[in-house]
């Protein structure tokens, strides 16, 4: 696995993985359920990746926005790029409400509803809320 996806936790943040992608467990939650989408390439740009892993996205997202719906009953989702740290391909995945959601102890609400996310009010996961937040969100991808 590439250096990006190490820096978001793999193995323990890992939900879910498909031939060209990763799901993993945003450590830092800025609403309940996010994600990062992650290329298993070094590819460190979006049209460097081959044409399977941009035909592969439709499944991906198609079971990235099932799983999140029957988890926190989203009203939309945000697939964002952002690669000015994390050089390797990949997408943070903000599901969006208004109000809030609970699940394994932790109620986050959406602080930046209805506008952009408000990434800087993420809520930082520790070791035992990652791995229960995974178990949780693992058996949507089944």
């Amino acid at each position: 696995m590439n250096a990006t996806i190490r820096k978001f936790g793999y193995p323990a943040t890992l939900i879910a993985t498909f031939d060209h992608w990763v799901v993993l467990l945003r450590p830092a939650q800025p609403t309940l359920g996010s994600l990062v989408l992650a290329a298993r390439s070094d590819a460190t740009a979006f049209g460097d990746l081959p044409a399977e892993a941009h035909a592969e996205l439709k499944t991906v997202t198609a079971a990235i926005e099932a799983a999140l719906s029957g988890a926190v009953d989203y009203a939309k989702i945000n697939y964002i790029m952002l690669m000015m740290v994390d050089p390797h391909v990949h997408f943070h995945v903000i599901p969006r409400y208004e109000g809030e959601r609970s699940a394994h102890g932790l109620t986050i609400g959406d602080a930046g509803w209805p506008a952009q996310p408000d990434l800087g009010k993420a809520v930082k996961l520790d070791e035992a809320q990652i791995a229960a937040l995974g178990g949780w969100l693992k058996p949507y991808f089944a």
